[in-house]
């Protein structure tokens, strides 16, 4: 099935930033949505406003970190929708810091959310795919997957492990399943507020006020990925500002 209308897609991540953008303009495509966050207020609302235009929307508390949580987003879209077409793994944590700042917790913290909620994603949504005969991994990794930079080296580390992560999936997916990865560069969202290093977040933000995108590109990006037919797998995008160096 090509296109986005009538899929059934989950996002995790989805009450802010790039999976609520995402959220709502799959959404104004005709798909129908299994919203997972930690933030149920934010999730509802959300539901709510893409039920105002028409579309449909369902959504459950998400803590990827907990394998349980991610069987449980995946058995909601199997229990309301009847299947589960495409897996966006959009949660992240980007609490960068200096090395010297040995901030271990945030650290462990970022492994736990980009690399194990990956992991967790793929071991709830894959028997399922393969049990359809398709289905298709989306999965949000950065631009410091390509280019390691000061204050970023655990969170470039996990970005790079979310990238050979996806292309491992791709080469053992088969003919019937897609993996596609996309790589934001600065995207207008709350990403530098997360850090705290205040010299980094000050740094971190100063760029985004200046070269920053609108969530919305990535949006776009990743439904560019999905309507595409089921023979073709856009397996990776890198959507950055035109002035990032």
């Amino acid at each position: 099935m090509a296109g986005v209308d009538g899929k059934v897609v989950v996002i995790t991540g989805a009450s802010s930033g790039i999976g609520e953008a995402t959220a709502l303009h799959l959404a104004g495509r005709g798909a129908r949505l299994v919203l997972g966050a930690r933030r149920t207020d934010r999730l509802t609302d959300l539901v709510e406003r893409i039920e105002q235009e028409g579309g449909e929307a369902v959504r459950v508390r998400t803590d990827v970190t907990r394998r349980e949580d991610m069987s449980a987003l995946v058995a909601l879209a199997r229990e309301r929708f009847g299947r589960l077409d495409v897996l966006v793994g959009n949660a992240g944590d980007g609490t960068i810091s200096p090395l010297d700042d040995l901030r271990i917790d945030e650290w462990d913290r970022m492994v736990d959310v980009n690399v194990k909620g990956l992991l967790h994603g793929i071991w709830a949504a894959l028997p399922v795919f393969r049990a359809q005969g398709d289905g298709h991994f989306v999965t949000i990794a950065s631009t410091a997957a390509f280019r390691i930079v000061p204050a970023m080296a655990v969170y470039a580390g996990t970005k790079h492990a979310v990238r050979a992560i996806c292309e491992g999936l791709r080469q053992e997916a088969g003919g019937s399943l897609r993996v596609t990865t996309v790589s934001p560069g600065p995207i207008g969202t709350a990403f530098a507020e997360a850090s705290s290093n205040s010299s980094v977040r000050e740094q971190v933000a100063g760029m985004r006020d200046r070269i920053a995108i609108p969530p919305d590109a990535v949006a776009r990006a990743i439904a560019f990925a999905i309507e595409q037919p089921a023979t073709v797998d856009t397996s990776e995008i890198v959507v950055r500002p035109t002035a990032q160096s």
